[in-house]
């Protein structure tokens, strides 16, 4: 069984970097088909994707949060990174980390995100992030 789990500090203060850690258990981050993603949900908001790792590696992130998000991974630890900069408390919210998977056999995942081929299996149970003085 597939187990996420997010890491991180609870309270950020603005205008510094946010570092959220997820850890995967069951299975593997580079396995095939599959993209390891960084989603959050401010108060009173709805769910905001924020970006993906895929199983070679390559990042897709919102245009939006592009100059202020990265996202990395660690093959040796299983893990995956989430970095925001420049915070706000704009950007509190629950983290989740969650994995998700192409519907479409042999879908780059390039046309997987333009047109809607993948679908969400497993969540972490996320973590709170408060930006606050």
């Amino acid at each position: 069984q597939v187990q996420l789990q997010e890491s991180g500090p609870g309270q950020v203060r603005p205008s510094q970097t946010l570092s959220l850690t997820c850890t995967v258990s069951g299975g593997s981050i580079t396995a095939k088909s599959y993209g390891w993603s960084w989603v959050r949900q401010p108060p009173g908001k709805e769910l905001e994707w924020m970006g993906v790792i895929v199983d070679d590696g390559t990042i897709y992130i919102d245009p939006d949060l592009e100059s202020r998000t990265s996202i990395s991974r660690d093959t040796s630890k299983n893990q995956f990174t989430l970095q925001l900069t420049s915070v706000t408390p704009e950007d509190t919210a629950v983290y989740h980390c969650a994995r998700l998977y192409l519907t479409v056999a042999n879908s780059s995942w390039f046309v997987a995100f333009s047109e809607g081929f993948f679908e969400y299996d497993h969540w972490g149970q996320g973590t709170q992030v408060t930006v606050s003085s």
